[in-house]
């Protein structure tokens, strides 16, 4: 064992690897082998961007992601869990992310966050994800779009979400294209450097709009979630506005972003898997929730999240040390062989599925898990019953990115 504050590194052989932006334009299959090499070495391995010289211990097995997510005194998620940190100045400008949040003040917004998700509130979403799914079925019925992921994948989050926080009808293309703009760079950088811009200037605009909302609700509360959560009173505490927008902001990429591609690698695993479709519609109410959890497993929405050691440490035999950079690397966790069996093979009757589509536990656990699992069903019952043989026509288009498993496109015909 290295001594004290000593890093024991292990890279990873030549050619491209995790903390390389090269590895992600690698075909799926090639970043997939590399996982698995990876997985198969004694103790996480230290993988080093040779452009800068800085590297992170990548965490591929899924124990170990696991013991990094239920660990949080020890793998911190201060400064910032996505790759690069966010600067000190853009978290003061448009506020903290709670992903980026330890305890306690992660613990005292979710709390916030958590009493604002009344029954009542719970229940009118299940009405509402019901509503808008037939609704866009209907639209998808008549107007037969090519896009899969424009005209439903992406359709249904995003109106569930606004619906949900009382956006005004009037005010959700305008924000959706402040989205647009504001994810141009949340793929794979091109360089270092990153100049604020076009994206920066649409997540100041949109978080404008959401602030705006959020005072008229303070004079004027109404049925819907920005009003519980600028009214909550949780120890004298509720959002401000800047806690709002990063709030909002996180719902998007949380709760829109995952979900859309959840359901479009949904469709076309179904399409490419004729077996496990057959064996779905069979049994509808029986084999749907499975089908929705291995669709979170196979294709792992959310790639990585970062971690900071916060003190010196020993993982699965590496010793790490204070202020060292892990990876969880959830799509890897996800195809452990100690823990799934045939891990390659889609399978909607595995069980039992502890894959970690929505991390790995511990205090920052998804909060929106139940409701993106409760779109995708809904949404994969309408599809499936009114439209039985909708189908992808072609390969996902697929945005190279080192964070989500982003489709930008899935052309679909029925």
């Amino acid at each position: 064992m290295s001594a004290p504050g000593v890093t024991a590194k292990v890279e990873s052989v030549p050619g491209p690897n995790p903390a390389e932006p090269e590895f992600w334009r690698l075909p799926a299959a090639d970043q997939a082998a590399e996982f698995a090499r990876l997985r198969a070495l004694e103790r996480p391995a230290f993988c080093t961007d040779p452009r800068t010289g800085k590297g992170f211990h990548a965490l591929v097995r899924h124990a170990d992601v696991v013991e990094a997510s239920r660990t949080p005194a020890v793998f911190v998620s201060e400064p910032g869990v996505t790759t690069p940190e966010p600067a000190r100045w853009v978290r003061t400008l448009f506020g903290d992310s709670m992903v980026n949040l330890d305890d306690p003040r992660h613990a005292d917004l979710r709390r916030i966050v958590s009493r604002a998700f009344t029954p009542r509130l719970i229940a009118k979403v299940e009405d509402d994800i019901r509503e808008i799914s037939a609704r866009i079925v209907d639209d998808l019925t008549a107007r037969r779009p090519e896009d899969f992921v424009t005209a439903v994948a992406a359709e249904l989050p995003y109106q569930v979400i606004c619906t949900m926080m009382g956006i005004p009808e009037r005010q959700r293309r305008e924000i959706l294209r402040q989205i647009d703009h504001a994810s141009e760079n949340t793929g794979v950088a091109r360089s270092r450097l990153r100049v604020p811009g076009r994206g920066l200037r649409a997540l100041a605009r949109m978080q404008g709009v959401i602030a705006a909302l959020g005072r008229e609700r303070r004079r004027h509360p109404a049925d819907d979630l920005i009003s519980a959560l600028v009214t909550a009173d949780v120890d004298g505490r509720r959002l401000g506005s800047r806690e709002l927008g990063a709030f909002f902001s996180l719902l998007l990429v949380a709760g829109v972003e995952t979900t859309r591609n959840a359901l479009a690698h949904g469709l076309h695993l179904l399409t490419t898997h004729p077996e496990q479709r057959a064996l779905l519609t069979a049994d509808l109410d029986a084999r749907l929730g499975g089908a929705v959890e291995e669709i979170l497993r196979y294709a792992t929405p959310i790639i990585q999240f970062r971690r900071t050691l916060a003190t010196d440490h020993e993982l699965n035999g590496a010793p790490l040390a204070k202020g060292d950079k892990v990876v969880l690397f959830f799509g890897s966790a996800n195809r452990d062989e100690a823990v799934f069996p045939d891990p390659d093979t889609f399978d909607i009757t595995r069980s039992p599925n502890p894959h970690l589509g929505f991390g790995g536990g511990g205090p920052h656990f998804c909060l929106g898990a139940h409701l993106a699992r409760q779109e995708m069903k809904v949404l994969l019952r309408e599809l499936l019953t009114r439209l039985p043989d909708i189908r992808s026509t072609g390969e996902p288009v697929l945005v190279p990115s080192s964070f989500d498993n982003r489709v930008r496109s899935l052309p679909c015909a029925f």
